[in-house]
């Protein structure tokens, strides 16, 4: 398509959003910003792999990567993401004790000259973006909501106001984490303007995209219409994305008209609980997804993570293949960005095809019109249309169960304990006579994984040799929906805080858990306190679990490693005859008539083309 057609077409596109969209309440006067992401954002973060580490020399290596192998099937962004102001942070829970700052005299972060070397001598990030830039690819960077307490502490001046830090902070609504920042308060003099000078200060930079952290849950939404003011008043296209998620869903129109991109989940990792409760957001969301604005559903854990980063150790991705075919077919048919989180140049050919086949990657970034077309237990079907051609896209999803947690063999239930609850704990107490096996688990409310941060408090065994912590005592295997389970800590590897109790003793995980261990002989009780830790109630997403014991494995038979599923084509508005592609596979696979049925393997997916037939 010539340039100067494509260019009218998205201007025509974005006019006629702006006029379907024009009584939102709230809603910026221009939604130019729109056109600065007509298609999903596509690109790498050094959160996956690097944590809040990554250094100068790491990012330029992932930028020559992505010029060399990705940057012709549509991949641009080379993005640095938490703490890079800080000389001294460290992975696995940040350094919080002892930070050592850079920040300039009208209270703004700059780079760490110690991580980013060409940061020195007041030249910010402008080196590192021209070097990104010099690679025919874009630049950018992570924020934190809010002025720096650094800034307050020292009263620094606003530049463009007569105001100072202290006139503008609050310690409302403080983020649970990470203790760098105070609220801005919106109205206040001097508060527009600090945002306006720190994009002013990006923008010199030759920043193109801004991930701004503790945006989302709750939901700020005063701070988020003086970021788009901020960002449009530099006069540079800087898209947005706004995080964590799950964004709350009543903020929808507000969102999409003042961001590109918004996340719909917490932090997403490389493990299969993670990523089946990721089909339930993204149906969710999947009513707002439109050219410039869309629901993102986080990272793609894939390839070498965890190098230097908050979850696990230095590892290629936990996903098996078929479960990454999964992951990059979901993200594919529901046009969340693509943000690759693994180390580039650790790629192997496997991780490389999944970034680089072609008709994949146009589902995600031509496709329109994309919907759940059913979901039979967990077997699930997906849908979009090509505009342009008017084939038809269709994702085929077999997300069974390993093994089904089985609850009627459980020697006790809790009840749901919620974050909506007054109390948010059960005490435990269950005889386990004669068992040589015991099993913790966390299951699910049923209203997804996010945020279920669940503790066991003071678990112990109780019999004739008196009481023994099961602290002390060496599981044998232990699984965690998100992060890893961890002895006296969180989840996230905080106080273990339940019902606003500090508690010294205890085990943190995350639904959906399941933590075995061996019974020594002459104990006959267990006993506990079972509930939701702090983290998760703060979290305004809402947390719902049950937790249970078992003396027994759990664990149900296994499914069949495969499933057929069954497409009628009028289900998809086509007619009888039908060509079929397979995507993956780059093949056409035949003319089928009435519906299609590939068997899928489980935790694997399909991705077809459909063509109507003659």
């Amino acid at each position: 398509m010539p340039r100067k057609l494509f260019i009218i077409m998205i201007s025509l596109l974005v006019s006629t959003h702006c006029a379907k969209e024009s009584k939102t309440e709230n809603a910026p006067a221009n939604l130019a910003f729109l056109q600065w992401a007509p298609t999903p954002p596509m690109g790498w973060n050094s959160w996956d792999c690097y944590g809040p580490t990554v250094t100068e020399k790491e990012v330029k290596a992932n930028a020559d990567y992505m010029a060399e192998h990705l940057k012709e099937f549509g991949w641009q962004y080379i993005v640095v993401d938490i703490r890079w102001y800080v000389d001294n942070t460290k992975t696995h829970g940040y350094n919080q004790t002892n930070p050592v700052y850079n920040m300039d005299e009208y209270g703004r972060f700059t780079p760490s000259p110690v991580r980013f070397p060409s940061a020195a001598d007041g030249n910010g990030f402008k080196p590192l973006a021209d070097y990104v830039h010099s690679k025919g690819l874009k630049f950018g960077i992570h924020v934190m909501r809010g002025i720096p307490r650094e800034a307050v502490r020292n009263n620094t001046p606003i530049l463009g106001s007569t105001a100072t830090a202290t006139d503008i902070y609050s310690e409302e609504q403080l983020c649970r984490w990470l203790s760098d920042m105070y609220t801005i308060v919106a109205g206040r003099p001097g508060a527009q303007e600090y945002y306006n000078s720190i994009f002013n200060l990006y923008a010199s930079w030759g920043v193109d995209f801004v991930k701004i952290d503790d945006l989302s849950i709750p939901y700020h939404r005063a701070e988020i219409e003086m970021i788009r003011q901020a960002i449009d008043q530099t006069g540079r296209p800087m898209v947005l994305s706004t995080s964590p998620g799950e964004t709350p869903i009543e903020n929808a129109e507000h969102i999409k008209t003042h961001a590109n991109m918004w996340r719909i989940i917490g932090d997403f990792w490389d493990n299969w609980p993670q990523l089946k409760n990721e089909f339930e957001v993204c149906n969710r969301w999947a009513p707002h997804i439109g050219d410039g604005h869309f629901p993102d559903a986080d990272m793609l854990p894939l390839g070498r993570i965890g190098i230097r980063a908050e979850r696990g150790n230095d590892r290629m991705s936990g996903f098996t293949r078929d479960e990454q075919y999964t992951l990059m077919t979901l993200f594919a048919i529901c046009r969340s960005p693509l943000m690759f989180g693994g180390d580039l140049p650790s790629n192997d050919e496997f991780t490389l095809s999944l970034l680089t086949n072609k008709e994949v990657l146009a589902v995600n970034q031509k496709s329109s019109n994309n919907r759940q077309l059913f979901r039979k237990d967990d077997l699930i079907a997906w849908t979009a249309d090509d505009p342009q051609t008017g084939d038809v896209y269709l994702a085929l999803f077999n997300t069974q169960e390993q093994k089904q947690i089985e609850g009627q063999k459980a020697a006790w239930t809790s009840r749901l304990v919620s974050a909506k609850d007054a109390v948010h704990s059960v005490d435990v107490a269950v005889d386990i006579s004669g068992a040589r096996k015991l099993y913790l688990v966390v299951a699910d409310g049923g209203d997804g994984n996010a945020w279920d941060h669940a503790d066991w408090i003071a678990p112990k065994l109780v019999g004739q040799d008196g009481e023994l912590s099961l602290t002390e005592l060496q599981w044998r295997s232990a699984t965690s929906g998100w992060n890893a389970a961890a002895i006296n800590k969180s989840v996230s590897g905080q106080e273990l805080i339940v019902d606003d109790i500090t508690r010294p003793i205890g085990i943190g995980t995350h639904s959906i858990s399941v933590i075995e261990f061996d019974v020594p002989a002459g104990y006959e009780r267990f006993l506990a306190t079972a509930g939701l830790d702090k983290a998760c109630i703060e979290s305004g997403d809402g947390a719902t679990v049950k937790f249970m014991v078992f003396t027994q494995d759990p664990a149900g038979p296994e499914p069949p490693d495969s499933a057929q599923i069954a497409v009628q084509f009028d289900q998809l508005g086509l007619a009888a005859t039908v060509s079929i592609r397979d995507l993956w596979a780059g093949k056409d696979v035949g003319i089928f008539a009435n519906e299609f049925a590939p068997v899928i393997a489980k935790h694997g997916a399909g991705l077809y083309r459909l063509s109507a037939g003659e």
